[in-house]
């Protein structure tokens, strides 16, 4: 349990450094901070498929394949309906070229934010259900792909915040609350697996199922939005191979 909130509290404080660095350089360049994003954005995708899908198939006995199924596309259905009521990154990035602009428009900066919050949560969950396992080693893979996409998100919550006139104190106040929601995911998805750990492998494949739909709809879109596409798609390689030799060697 120990274990579980550390880890926890990583994830979510990993958005808090992503806000700290955002303070730090308000004016970090797009190829940079798009290279991080797809070296997360591999890494998640490794984590997806060999921390949470595979062990989902191999969890579900005779019927694994059908219950994995299922549960990516439930897990994908469920982001899907929430970016019907909050659209996330790509979608309200404008936010942070108004920024450049300076004419950051205050509602909907706080949306950007609530949009980051709520999408927090899922993630989090994904964190917990690795746990939930018995796993430790992949559990920790999967969390920590999870923080690295994070600290890219807390960075760019920082500038159209400034922008639109909120106070730095507020605008850090906010980056920890959408840190905090990670944590709370993470803890509900690892104590709802412990609890029903017969719902294990459908939950393992909705965790992976969430973040292949982060990893598609949101994280790719955006690490090709400012022409470093193939900066983006190598760093992407890299990340997942570097996931994949941690998952080989730690197996």
């Amino acid at each position: 349990m120990d274990m579980v909130l550390l880890t926890a509290l990583g994830v979510g404080g990993a958005t808090v450094i992503g806000s700290i660095i955002g303070f730090c350089f308000k004016k970090i360049s797009h190829k940079f901070s798009d290279i991080v994003l797809a070296f997360a954005a591999g890494v998640m995708l490794a984590a997806a498929v060999l921390g949470l899908i595979l062990p989902s198939v191999e969890y579900g006995g005779k019927l694994g394949l059908l219950i994995t199924v299922a549960g990516i596309f439930c897990g994908a259905l469920c982001l899907n309906v929430i970016d019907k009521v909050v659209p996330h990154l790509h979608r309200l990035m404008g936010v942070e070229d108004e920024h450049h602009r300076g004419n950051a428009n205050l509602s909907k900066v706080l949306l950007f934010v609530t949009a980051i919050a709520i999408h927090n949560l899922p993630e989090g969950i994904a964190a917990g259900v690795g746990f939930g396992s018995g796993n430790v080693s992949e559990a920790l893979l999967i969390a920590g792909g999870i923080a690295l996409q994070n600290i890219p998100e807390g960075m760019v919550i920082i500038g159209p915040m400034l922008a639109a006139g909120i106070s730095p104190r507020k605008t850090f106040v906010a980056a920890l609350i959408t840190g905090l929601v990670e944590v709370v995911g993470t803890l509900l998805g690892y104590f709802a697996v412990s609890i029903a750990s017969a719902i294990l492998p459908f939950a393992l494949a909705f965790a992976g199922g969430t973040m292949l739909y982060v990893i598609s709809d949101e994280m790719i879109p955006e690490t090709h939005a400012h022409g470093s596409q193939r900066g983006a798609t190598y760093a992407l390689l890299v990340g997942f191979c570097v996931m994949l030799v941690s998952d080989v060697l730690l197996g």
